[in-house]
């Protein structure tokens, strides 16, 4: 009993639990009817804005891989013992949250 609960069988248990509740689901939405208000984009009754929002991910990625870094250098940090051996790690734990900082 207990390979049942391997994670390949278990994937291979649930993909076709999953398309027999993705079919059930389409027969119970009834046929599909085209038109041009269900494609056009919604903006609470307003126009739709002709602008991107945002200039990209660039920042997010940045943010996002500093504190990547962080959180695994002070894993890593807790989880050795404290040395004078840690010293190079620590050092280019911090040039890289710097180069990081300044782009």
């Amino acid at each position: 009993m207990e390979i049942l609960l391997t994670p390949p069988f278990a994937f291979l248990i649930y993909i076709p639990l999953v398309l027999i509740i993705y079919w059930i689901g389409r027969q119970l939405a009834g046929p599909e009817k085209e038109d041009a208000v269900k494609s056009s984009a919604y903006g609470s009754g307003e126009s739709a804005p002709t602008t991107t929002a945002a200039p990209g991910y660039t920042p997010f990625f940045v943010i996002a891989l500093f504190f990547a870094v962080l959180h695994l250098g002070v894993l890593v940090l807790g989880l050795g013992n404290f040395s004078p051996s840690i010293t190079p790690f620590l050092v280019g734990l911090m040039l890289a949250l710097v180069a990081l900082l300044l782009g």
